[in-house]
């Protein structure tokens, strides 16, 4: 898990991700979210929003996590989402949470 929220602060330290709900909903509009990840205690609704949204325009979706750690991750207050506008570190970023069992949905 470490691993993850370590390549999650690199990959913000490169400027390689976006967050808030209207920036990564235009991201994925744009095609240039290349993976969004989402707080596992996000509401329903929100869930919804962004399984729905990310089905359409066919970016990879992670859900997991909590909050407080993907916003430490990253040097900021809780986060409820994210999304990588890198491939590489998108690529990376799957492949490590592929293995982890607080990752509930991985689409």
């Amino acid at each position: 898990m470490n691993k993850a929220y370590s390549q999650l602060g690199l990959a913000m330290r490169a400027g390689k991700i976006v967050t808030g709900d209207e920036i990564v909903l235009k991201a994925i509009r744009s095609s240039e979210a290349k993976l969004v990840i989402l707080a596992g205690d996000a509401s329903p609704n929100t869930q919804k929003k962004f399984r729905d949204k990310c089905g359409t325009y066919k970016v990879p979706l992670i859900i997991g996590f909590k909050r407080e750690q993907l916003g430490t991750s990253i040097g900021k207050p809780e986060r409820i989402v994210l999304a990588l506008t890198d491939q590489g570190f998108a690529a990376m970023i799957r492949k490590t949470v592929s293995n982890l069992s607080e990752v509930e949905y991985i689409e």
